[in-house]
């Protein structure tokens, strides 16, 4: 995920754009304001289309085994939707998450953007991601991290599953979509495994842990999913784990579940908006995959 090896390039880009990490965050961060944020995304200031009406939005909060989850939800105004969960990166649920959920929810989607460290805090935990940087932010997020289990995630799926189905603006005749993040990226696949019935469509961008020994390796829980997928590998993990596309489509093949696989030319990160790697070239490829993805819902 987001560790000391991609760090490597996040320093190279930033010195490409001859700016320091302060000087990015204030770019595109908090600081930089939402229309900043909103120009980067795939949907480019479309994403900001709720200003004028097209779209409900705002915070809400729903039970779960383990408390009370915070999150953010964002749909067109009338009719029923399919539904879509969103997983963010590290550093969690912020404006450029939410900057997100606004561009698929302008594709016709009800978005709901999880915090996933609501056992710990509210969102937002971190304001960019340049904050995950920095020692404070390290020592912030790692007990928080350390509640994330694949076991807890599912739990945590399911509660949103719940929270959606229940909603009156959620077209429960669809399936619901999950896409995810870096960290996010195995949650997606956590999704469909937590609620197979429901959750028929996982879209992970440059996901960590993807692949691993344990049993609940998102690659293993496959078999035990109804969902179609996309993988989308940064070049840098893939460099560092090359066989982890190889046992993607293996474990695809064998669960007999759709999936695109792909690594795309692009650093681990590439699809976060406020991070210095974000690659808006590769990221609008992305985008377009996966509305394809979630088009079959």
């Amino acid at each position: 995920m987001c560790d000391d090896f991609t760090l490597e390039q996040e320093e190279a880009a930033l010195k490409r754009m001859k700016l320091s990490r302060r000087q990015f965050a204030a770019s595109v961060g908090v600081a930089g304001g939402a229309g900043a944020i909103a120009a980067l995304s795939p949907a480019g200031n479309t994403a900001m289309a709720h200003g004028s009406g097209g779209l409900m939005e705002g915070n809400v909060s729903f039970p779960s085994e383990d408390g009370t989850i915070d999150a953010y939800f964002v749909r067109p105004m009338g009719g029923k939707h399919p539904a879509v969960i969103l997983w963010p990166d590290i550093a969690g649920l912020r404006e450029s998450y939410e900057t997100l959920a606004i561009s698929i929810a302008n594709e016709g989607y009800a978005v709901l953007a999880m915090n996933q460290y609501y056992r710990d805090a509210k969102a937002p935990v971190l304001g960019s991601f340049m904050e995950w940087r920095t020692d404070e932010g390290r020592a912030k997020l790692r007990p928080m991290i350390n509640n994330l289990s694949s076991d807890a995630v599912m739990r945590d799926a399911k509660a949103a599953v719940a929270y959606l189905d229940a909603h009156e603006d959620v077209d429960t005749a669809r399936g619901i979509g999950s896409c995810g993040y870096c960290m996010g990226g195995p949650f997606t696949v956590y999704s469909t495994a937590a609620a197979p019935d429901r959750v028929k469509a996982a879209a992970s961008f440059h996901g960590g842990g993807l692949v691993r020994d344990d049993d609940n390796s998102p690659h293993k829980l496959m078999q035990t999913t109804q969902a179609s997928y996309l993988f989308a590998i940064a070049e840098n993990d893939d460099a560092k784990a090359p066989n982890d596309k190889v046992e993607l489509r293996k474990a695809a093949d064998a669960s007999g579940r759709p999936a695109e696989i792909e690594v795309y030319p692009a650093a681990h990160g590439w699809c976060t908006l406020d991070s210095p790697v974000y690659d808006k070239e590769q990221a609008e490829k992305a985008w377009r995959r996966m509305l394809v993805l979630f088009a079959g819902l």
